[in-house]
């Protein structure tokens, strides 16, 4: 049985562009937040880096930190993206995991 992916992705086309949007789950701990059972903090664990890229080219890279919200949710514009073109996002956080979701525009 295949793993389920942590990424969704969502695209719209538009008369002028593409909308890409993607949410993520991911926990995104800060490393300042308390267990509710223990008192102890939870440990750091936060996305780092985040790809998107359009038919094999990087568009995007973002470099992220603990700052950003659980579930964290991204959007793109594509001006030039057609039916049938191919989008890729990926992530990878502070522990070593990662996770990649291709999407074809309809």
């Amino acid at each position: 049985m295949a793993k389920r992916s942590s990424i969704k992705i969502r695209s719209k086309r538009f008369a002028d562009h593409t909308l890409v949007r993607t949410l993520i789950a991911h926990p995104m701990e800060t490393g300042l937040n308390k267990d509710k059972d223990t008192g102890e903090l939870i440990p750091e664990h936060y996305i780092q880096s985040l790809t998107f890229s359009h038919n094999g080219k990087l568009m995007s890279e973002c470099h992220l930190g603990f700052g950003i919200s659980k579930n964290p949710f991204f959007s793109f514009k594509l001006k030039s993206a057609q039916a049938g073109d191919t989008v890729v996002i990926s992530w990878q956080d502070n522990l070593g995991y990662s996770d990649t979701l291709e999407h074809h525009i309809q």
